[in-house]
C-alpha cells in the first residue's frame, strides 16, 4: 500500500529522516516508533505533504505521491489523524464530521447555515461512524463540553469519515484515559477487520504490540528494525535504542 524508498530529510546539520525505507502492506496495522526526536513526525509530515523530502520516493500503490501539495495528497486517498486537537469547539459534533464531507470551507459554512437541507445519507453516515466509536449519544453536543479523550475519539471519527484507502494516525491515545485507550484499540482492530490499510505513531508500547501486526522502529532518522511485535519485543537494538542497555 505505501512505499518509502530511501527517504532523507535534513534542518540543518540535524538529519532527522536519513536514507530510511520501509513498506505498509495492504489490510494490516503497521505502527511506526522510536524514542522522541528518531525522525516519526518527520516521516508523517512527509508522506502528508506539509514537508518535503531532501531526497527519496514516497509512493502509495503504484503513484508516486513525493511532490504532492497536503492537498492533493489528500485527494490520493490518505486521511491522517493529526497530533493535536483540530475540532471547532462552537461547533456540535456532527457539525465538526460534516467537514469530512464539505472540504470546501465556502461549501462546509453554506451547509450549516441550512442543516435542515442536510441528506440524510451524510446523517445516517455520521451516526453509523459514531456508533462505531462509542459516542452516538454526543451528535448534538458542543465540542467544547467534550473530555479530551471524547474529543479524541471525535477526530478519529472524522478522520475515518473522509474519503480515504489509508489511515494515517499520529499517537491516537496520547493523553487519553485507559478506558478509551480500550475503546480506540477495539475500533483500530474493527477497522482492520473491515479491510482498512493504517500506519500509527504511538509511544504507548502497551498498546502498539497489542494492535500492530507489524512494527517499524527508527532511531537518529534511521529504520533501525521491522518485524512482528514479538520480534520487536527482545530486539537488541531497540533495546538500545529506547533503554542504552
Amino acid at each position: 500500500m505505501l512505499q518509502i524508498n530511501n527517504l532523507k530529510k535534513h534542518f540543518g546539520g540535524v538529519k532527522a529522516v536519513n536514507d530510511s525505507s520501509f513498506v505498509v502492506r495492504e489490510k494490516t496495522i503497521t505502527a511506526l516508533i522510536g524514542p522522541n526526536g528518531a525522525g516519526k513526525s518527520t516521516v508523517f509530515n512527509l508522506v502528508s505533504g506539509v514537508l518535503k523530502q531532501d531526497n527519496g520516493t514516497i509512493m502509495l500503490r503504484d503513484q508516486d505521491i513525493t511532490n504532492f501539495s497536503p492537498e492533493k495528497v489528500s485527494n490520493s486517498g490518505i486521511s491522517r489523524l493529526f497530533q493535536h486537537s483540530t475540532l471547532f469547539n462552537n461547533l456540535t459534533i456532527e457539525e465538526n464530521l460534516l467537514l469530512a464531507f464539505d472540504n470546501e470551507d465556502t461549501k462546509f459554512f453554506k451547509n450549516l447555515l441550512s442543516s435542515n437541507k442536510t441528506p440524510k445519507i451524510k446523517k445516517h453516515k455520521i451516526l453509523e461512524i459514531l456508533e462505531l466509536v462509542a459516542m452516538e449519544k454526543f451528535v448534538s453536543k458542543l465540542a467544547r463540553d467534550l473530555s479530551y479523550g471524547q474529543k479524541r475519539l471525535i477526530e478519529l471519527a472524522r478522520t475515518i469519515l473522509n474519503p480515504h484507502t489509508f489511515l494515517m494516525l499520529d499517537e491516537p491515545v496520547a493523553g487519553v484515559n485507559p478506558a478509551l485507550r480500550k475503546i480506540i484499540s477495539e475500533v483500530l482492530l474493527k477497522l482492520k477487520k473491515q479491510g482498512e490499510t493504517i500506519l500509527l505513531i504511538e509511544h504507548d508500547m502497551n498498546f502498539t504490540l497489542n494492535v500492530a501486526d507489524q512494527v517499524i522502529v527508527m532511531d537518529e532518522g534511521k529504520v533501525i528494525a521491522c518485524g512482528k511485535p514479538k520480534e520487536i519485543k527482545n530486539n537488541k537494538k531497540v533495546l538500545k535504542a529506547y533503554f542504552g542497555e
